[in-house]
């Protein structure tokens, strides 16, 4: 089928809205809004205040712009708080990989395809040590060809290497997982061959590191959607962790940003021990009454749960 949509101006996509039932009750307003985040992202927002099985998907009645406005900063609000929880998060883990592997075997481990599992056995996930090995070329700004000039890094601690060492050619991993990314870090962990090194990386975490090493996984796909501004509140997520048994009464549903709240709270009550990040969260819920909790995955006694 051909898509033959036209694109409309901001007051048709408003007045499209009122016929459906929203109530606006400052136009000038909406449409400022309108301007600056665009329809197609804002109304993903208004769907869960509308009746999609009837024709015209009409909204509830009685809803208003100012309650979708108030899910989106919300939703806004949610994104930036996940990312300073998976911040720290994925610095402790960085920590207790290199600090375990780094004085077991040597400060160039993971240049080794030995301490990897081999490809298409036993891998949770796939991975490829020399491509892994080029990733690390490209983002250390090593070149491809022996004519091409070196590319600057934009950390000094990485041009220092380069300035003062030839051998290995790659800077050590305390400071090579400085720069990875927490995709290539979950990677990493998710790949080691010796079960008594995830074993020991995931010990200070009180977890299983099959667990630890779906933690990661989840959790780094929940930072992209983060990163790229994608709705979180009611998102139903593809990557779903695994749940420690110790926390299978907590967490009846898997694929919901609750799951991944209760994750983050327990992994920063052991790196962080004073934080108050679980507070933060439960002052954003209260700030914004109209968000649906159930839609998130969270209990209905949520606000009675230790967490």
């Amino acid at each position: 089928m051909k898509f033959t949509k036209p694109a409309v101006d901001l007051n048709r996509q408003l007045q499209k809205w009122q016929s459906r039932g929203l109530v606006v009750a400052n136009p000038a307003e909406a449409l400022h809004y309108l301007q600056f985040i665009g329809y197609y992202r804002f109304s993903a927002y208004t769907l869960p205040f509308q009746t999609l099985a009837l024709p015209g998907k009409p909204f509830t009645p009685g809803t208003t712009f100012e309650q979708v406005l108030s899910v989106y900063a919300f939703d806004r609000e949610l994104r930036l708080l996940v990312l300073d929880a998976i911040e720290r998060v994925e610095v402790a883990v960085r920590s207790s990989m290199v600090n375990h592997m780094c004085v077991k075997h040597g400060a160039h481990w993971f240049m080794d395809a030995g301490h990897f599992r081999v490809p298409g056995t036993n891998s949770p996930r796939r991975f490829d040590h020399v491509r892994f090995l080029d990733t690390l070329d490209e983002e250390l700004g090593i070149p491809s060809s022996a004519k091409a000039p070196a590319r600057p890094h934009n950390e000094v601690f990485i041009n220092h290497y380069f300035a003062k060492y030839t051998d290995p050619y790659l800077p050590p991993a305390w400071m090579v997982f400085e720069v990875v990314s927490m995709g290539t870090l979950s990677l990493v962990l998710a790949n080691l061959r010796n079960n008594t090194d995830r074993t020991a990386i995931a010990k200070p975490f009180g977890v299983d590191e099959q667990v630890l090493g779906s933690w990661l996984h989840t959790l780094s796909y929940v930072r992209n959607l983060c990163a790229h501004h994608s709705r979180l509140w009611n998102r139903q997520l593809v990557i779903k962790p695994i749940i420690a048994k110790k926390h299978a009464t907590q967490v009846l549903v898997k694929d919901r940003i609750y799951a991944i709240a209760f994750i983050l709270n327990y992994l920063l009550g052991i790196v962080a021990p004073r934080n108050a990040w679980h507070e933060r969260l439960y002052r954003l819920i209260q700030s914004h009454p109209v968000v649906n909790t159930a839609a998130m995955g969270f209990p209905k006694d949520w606000a009675s749960q230790p967490f």
